[in-house]
């Protein structure tokens, strides 16, 4: 079980505000900032307790993919909109992905880094 997930990104208030907003229809919110002891700015993020993380002063690493859970279809079309809204790229706009299952409803934005984020429903229709 994954406990949190922290990747790096090139420009704190960007990624911030992106993620703030394309993660806001999936009940995420901002839960905290610090400055880690690295001296990186850090943003904490979650829908009741801190699991994703962004962070600044490391190298953006290409090919990154994340795909963060959405408890309906119609949330996971919020996430797709709010993405787009802040600035992402649309990278597959949301639908039935039948190849990893008849019910797997996804939808995927490109970050301001160039990262494949991904929004998923596993519930049926």
């Amino acid at each position: 079980m994954i406990d949190h997930l922290g990747i790096p990104v090139s420009d704190i208030a960007v990624a911030r505000r992106f993620y703030e907003a394309a993660l806001a229809p999936l009940g995420y919110k901002v839960m905290g900032e610090e400055t880690n002891g690295l001296g990186n700015n850090v943003v904490l993020m979650g829908v009741e307790e801190v699991d994703f993380v962004i962070a600044d002063g490391e190298r953006v690493s290409e090919g990154v993919h994340h795909a963060f859970r959405a408890g309906s279809r119609a949330a996971v079309d919020g996430f797709h909109a709010a993405a787009l809204a802040a600035g992402g790229r649309d990278n597959g706009p949301p639908g039935i992905r039948a190849q990893y299952h008849p019910d797997y409803y996804a939808a995927f934005v490109i970050d301001p880094d160039g990262m494949n984020v991904e929004a998923v429903c596993h519930a049926p229709g």
